[in-house]
């Protein structure tokens, strides 16, 4: 009889599956290694159980202990799965962007969720990261596995991924693309690729917003780069050990509109029900299509299923409030070509309540962005200002760091003027759009609205 022992046997071996329609515009053989055939139904399965069973080997993971990491949903899932055959608890720190469903099941499968902000530093204590670190600590028996550092990671791709992937186009694959998230995925499997044909290449996706592409090119480290962005799983605002720039050739950057549209569409053209990361990729591979020959063999993967996405790409609403479907009527691209919108002017977060107060005065200001190393963290308003000061006036000098607020939410510049002011209504102190061609962030208040529809 073929039975698996558990449920942990029946991880890897994934299908590799032609593309047709959708990538219908590329000379090459496009095939996706699906990974929802995964018992957590994401990539994500393989390194979480390499990295518990490294830690359990090198004695840091003891029996009945608490596994404390943090992650964007896939990892968590595939470690929630791992421990309740291996007898762990489990306690997952995310960030406020990711989708509700992966943390529903996450919370199914008995593991304890914590939500942190997206938009700060990962030094911030408030961070996921920070989070997970601390508790780790506090928890007794505890062990953090640290996917971004902890190499066994990429060991589990180079181990299982790229031989799997080598097999199955008989050595023929010319190029892997892969959406970049903690690099484990596409450095483990492009590793192993390499040794076999050095003449691969490996094509990493990011996302604007993220510093891999920048990094990668220039050997810079730019905090600029860094803003807040919608898609999951890719890019990072920090260089994870797992990524071997070394190793990869070629980034590309895939704004939040075309990878939220092209997750919808892999599933309408291909019938493959697959989450944005994939999305991302596929849009990312349209963009570099004139690399390749109609020799080439292309393998892109596809990491997680489109049911954690429910909420989000796959919800029509979601979808056009965030401008990303058809809309009728003035855009925010109308508004920004109409000179009818501010560039985005931020204040630093050391910067006093007093002094402040004088800026927004000044310039006539309701609320102002924060920016922390010139990356916007959150935002201000004059309601705020005005509390402290007539309350506690002792306080006027100290810094504004720990009063901001939230970072205003970003639209993409086809959002609908009626879609932003329903954003508005949840929002009273207004929405950042950041326009890609000239990469520039503009500001939209209500009374921004009110001026372009008077």
């Amino acid at each position: 009889m073929q039975i698996a022992n558990n449920i942990l046997e029946t991880i890897g071996n994934t299908p590799l599956v032609k593309l047709n329609k959708i990538t219908s515009a590329i000379p090459a053989t496009v095939l996706a290694k699906v990974e929802t055939f995964n018992p957590g139904n994401s990539i994500k399965d393989r390194m979480a159980l390499k990295m518990i069973e490294e830690a359990e080997k090198s004695g840091e993971l003891k029996p009945g202990g608490t596994i404390i990491e943090g992650t964007s949903g896939n990892t968590g899932m595939g470690l929630a799965i791992a421990a309740v055959i291996k007898g762990y608890k489990c306690i997952f720190t995310s960030t406020d962007k990711q989708s509700k469903e992966k943390f529903d099941a996450l919370r199914a499968l008995g593991a304890e969720v914590i939500v942190c902000p997206t938009d700060v530093d990962p030094e911030d204590p408030r961070s996921y990261y920070s989070v997970s670190s601390r508790l780790a600590k506090e928890v007794p028996n505890a062990w953090k596995p640290n996917q971004y550092d902890n190499l066994a990671n990429s060991q589990a791709h180079y181990e299982s991924t790229g031989p799997e992937i080598w097999e199955q186009t008989e050595g023929k694959i010319t190029h892997l693309v892969v959406g970049v998230g903690t690099g484990g995925t596409i450095c483990g499997t492009g590793k192993y690729l390499k040794e076999k044909n050095p003449n691969i290449k490996l094509i990493g996706i990011d996302s604007y917003g993220s510093i891999f592409k920048k990094y990668h090119e220039t050997g810079v480290f730019d905090k600029s780069e860094i803003y807040p962005y919608v898609t999951e799983g890719i890019g990072e605002d920090f260089l994870p050990k797992n990524v071997d720039f070394s190793l990869i050739d070629h980034f590309e950057k895939v704004t939040d509109k075309d990878a939220a549209l092209y997750t919808r569409k892999i599933a309408l053209d291909e019938g493959i029900f697959v989450g944005n990361s994939a999305g991302a990729a596929i849009a990312g591979l349209l963009q570099v299509k004139d690399m390749f020959k109609p020799d080439d063999v292309v393998v892109v993967i596809f990491h997680d299923h489109g049911i954690r996405y429910m909420g989000k790409m796959f919800n029509p609403a979601w979808m056009q409030k965030m401008g990303y479907l058809p809309t009728e009527g003035l855009t925010a691209a109308d508004l920004i070509q109409a000179n009818l919108l501010q560039k985005v002017v931020t204040i630093d977060s050391q910067t006093s309540i007093s002094e402040t107060s004088k800026i927004l005065i000044e310039n006539d200001f309701s609320q102002i962005p924060v920016s922390r190393d010139e990356r916007i963290v959150g935002t201000i308003s004059e309601d705020q200002l005005f509390e402290i000061i007539t309350t506690t006036p002792e306080k006027k000098e100290e810094a504004i760091e720990d009063y901001i607020l939230p970072a205003l939410p970003f639209v993409d510049p086809t959002a609908s003027v009626s879609d932003i002011n329903e954003m508005l209504k949840e929002n009273k102190h207004g929405v950042l759009v950041r326009d890609f061609k000239t990469q520039i962030t503009y500001i939209i208040t209500k009374h921004d609205v009110i001026k372009a529809t008077a």
